[in-house]
């Protein structure tokens, strides 16, 4: 796994390694605080950019939504 500061996207780094996957993309919610966050990786550079592509279109689509209901 790349070097990354950021203890989410080390986490999906974890997650990737933990059930043997090239890419993750984890969305998190927190209705209470009205957060909206993700975090996206890869094994290779190629893989981050595609999962960085996926999440950026997920969050979007995500944020729709999370508009939508309030």
């Amino acid at each position: 796994m790349a070097f990354n500061p950021s203890p989410k996207v080390r986490a999906a780094g974890e997650v990737a390694k933990e059930f043997g996957k090239d890419q993750v993309v984890v969305l998190m919610i927190n209705h209470a605080e009205g957060t909206l966050e993700y975090a996206s990786y890869g094994k290779t550079k190629t893989d981050c950019d595609e999962a960085k592509g996926l999440a950026d279109a997920l969050f979007d689509h995500a944020m729709k939504w999370h508009a939508g209901r309030a």
